[in-house]
């Protein structure tokens, strides 16, 4: 069997057994730094995968993740974080082996197809919702059963993966291949393999969220209030593009609970139910909500 790059020997490393801890740290850094250069070459598909997660998602759809081992566990990270930062529970992940494999590494679970349509099938995965696929390897049965799944629902679906020309990118419809080199451990993807995977899921899902309109400017404008932090966070981002004291800014909040909403109430001088209103004629966008009504944008 043919391996990959995440397979192969870092000629770099051969030694590291028998380096001190700073040379250790200073060659995981070196190699660290060629993670952003192959997520770069990756970002034409990227961009691709980002129109099409925007389309499914504007329709009602769902982003699913999906993928075992250190990739399935930065899916579900990726999805997990959606919640708060942008109140989208449009973005899921499942993890080959269920929850438990969060914690515990299920040994057998990424050699299933079966698992995968069974896993997807208990979250009701559909047509109208499309599919990301992750695989360092790019030849994971749970991940490509995944993907086989999703065609014959008659949905999309994208393969994130570590090698180029890997086994995947024969099933997905678009391929985003982060090729990073040898790990400094042979084999060890969740290293440099897994950095690159973060940097990409976190491309998709901040590029679509950006896209529907839950950022204005280069502020979080539909956070989930959901704790201290957040609740101060919702407030300063609601008084800086109000351009209102924060406790004026912390009263309208606390009235309607929605960050959005409060802005536009206090830009527009208009109640919650109005402001709502011309949120949702406006495909939830604030600018498009300022530009109707002749108001000048905050930047």
């Amino acid at each position: 069997m043919k391996i990959g790059t995440t397979e192969a020997r870092n000629p770099h490393s051969v030694d590291i057994d028998l380096m001190d801890s700073m040379q250790i740290v200073q060659l995981i850094n070196e190699e660290d730094h060629k993670v952003a250069e192959g997520v770069k070459e990756a970002l034409p598909q990227i961009a691709q995968a980002v129109d099409m997660i925007v389309e499914k998602l504007r329709a009602g759809g769902r982003l699913i993740y999906a993928g075992a081992g250190t990739s399935g566990r930065l899916g579900v990270l990726d999805a997990v974080e959606c919640r708060p930062t942008y109140s989208a529970e449009c973005v899921q992940g499942i993890l080959a082996g269920g929850e438990k494999a969060m914690f515990v590494a299920q040994e057998g679970a990424e050699d299933s197809k079966e698992l995968a349509r069974k896993e997807l099938d208990e979250i009701g995965f559909s047509q109208k919702d499309i599919l990301c696929g992750i695989a360092a390897s790019g030849r994971t049965p749970y991940v490509i059963g995944a993907i086989e799944y999703a065609h014959e629902l008659g949905t999309q679906a994208i393969a994130v993966t570590n090698n180029r020309g890997a086994k995947v990118s024969e099933y997905a419809d678009v391929t985003i291949a982060a090729e990073v080199g040898p790990e400094v451990v042979t084999g060890s993807t969740r290293m440099k393999a897994g950095t690159a995977q973060k940097m990409v899921l976190n491309m998709l899902s901040t590029a679509s969220m950006i896209r529907l309109g839950k950022v204005y400017s280069n502020l979080m404008v539909d956070l989930k209030i959901s704790n201290e932090k957040l609740v101060d966070r919702g407030e300063r981002i609601v008084a800086m593009i109000a351009e209102v004291p924060q406790e004026e800014a912390a009263k309208v909040l606390h009235e309607c609970g929605d960050v959005k909403v409060a802005i536009v109430m206090l830009k527009a001088g208009v109640d919650a139910e109005i402001a709502a209103e011309l949120l949702a004629k406006n495909e939830g966008i604030i600018g498009k909500v300022f530009q109707s009504l002749g108001i000048e944008a905050f930047r």
